[in-house]
């Protein structure tokens, strides 16, 4: 039997075959999940976190050795055990919020990107998986279970950027920027003609990745305090001096920290803190104070 093709069928035939070869669209990512960093002190590491900023202590879904400081239902600091011979690097993980893990998962996958097998289900409910990105670092995509957090005296409630370091903005842009869709924010320097930090805001929020650049090639200077300045995470404040008035009181914070507020190259008010590992808590202004040097902002400002 000789099958017969009207123009009709052939164009929906084609329509079809276009159809299931399309890919599948990426899904949203939706802000900044967590910074995931190794503690050599669980004790001192709760002081920090819990007693000082406040931030709600619970259970690790991910790992039954971790502890979660959580400052709202989608956001926290993830404090892991230190791994024998750890050297001198805090940072295991970054993550960033998606409404499909699966879906992240799938379409990495389809841009050829080394993803795994599945995606991994935590003890509350929760899905993710980790990608390494160009330079190696871990990234993680976590679609997240919303449940109530009882935090009242933490000192913010959004982490408005993470920072990490990066060697190759080009290598890195290839990842973050041509594949995932993150926006370009603001760029600047601490001298003239440098270009220190480059920011970008994840695709369907105002929450950004800054690189912290540091020049190709092997590094000497490295020091795990540098190392702590550069990985590090950012909550975001109405006032920063407000917020100042209340933490540098003595007694309050027992570890290393800025002694007064001040506004940076970005033209905002902000604080460092540091946990007693050297990672970097820096409190800043969603809002700038002054205009920022170096380069003009390409997207709008963070919200409370």
């Amino acid at each position: 039997m000789r099958l017969r093709w009207t123009f009709a069928g052939l164009v929906a035939l084609a329509c079809g075959l276009a159809w299931a070869q399309a890919p599948s669209p990426r899904p949203r990512i939706t802000g900044v999940s967590h910074l995931a960093v190794y503690t050599s002190d669980p004790a001192a590491a709760a002081s920090f976190y819990a007693d000082q900023m406040g931030f709600a202590k619970l259970p690790d879904p991910e790992s039954s050795q971790g502890v979660r400081y959580a400052l709202s239902p989608t956001q926290w600091v993830e404090v892991l055990p230190l791994p024998p011979n750890a050297g001198i690097n805090r940072l295991d993980h970054i993550a960033f919020t998606t409404d499909s893990a699966e879906g992240m998962r799938k379409f990495l996958a389809a841009k050829a990107w080394k993803v795994p097998s599945s995606v991994q289900k935590g003890s509350d409910g929760s899905q993710w998986f980790e990608v390494l990105d160009p330079e190696g670092n871990r990234v993680q995509f976590i679609q997240p279970v919303l449940k109530p957090i009882d935090a009242p005296r933490a000192v913010g409630r959004h982490i408005i950027h993470i920072g990490i370091v990066v060697h190759s903005r080009e290598a890195e842009d290839a990842f973050y920027r041509a594949i995932l869709g993150f926006r370009p924010y603001w760029f600047g320097g601490a001298a003239e003609g440098r270009i220190d930090w480059v920011s970008q805001q994840t695709p369907d929020s105002r929450d950004w990745l800054e690189y912290m650049m540091v020049a190709p090639g092997p590094v000497t200077d490295i020091t795990q305090q540098r190392l702590g300045v550069m990985n590090h995470l950012s909550v975001g404040e109405i006032s920063v001096q407000q917020v100042a008035e209340k933490l540098l009181v003595p007694g309050v914070l027992t570890g290393r920290h800025d002694p007064a507020p001040k506004i940076g190259h970005d033209g905002k008010y902000q604080l460092n803190l540091y946990d007693p590992d050297d990672t970097r808590l820096e409190l800043m202004n969603f809002k700038p104070t002054q205009p920022a040097c170096c380069s003009p902002r390409t997207a709008p400002d963070p919200e409370p």
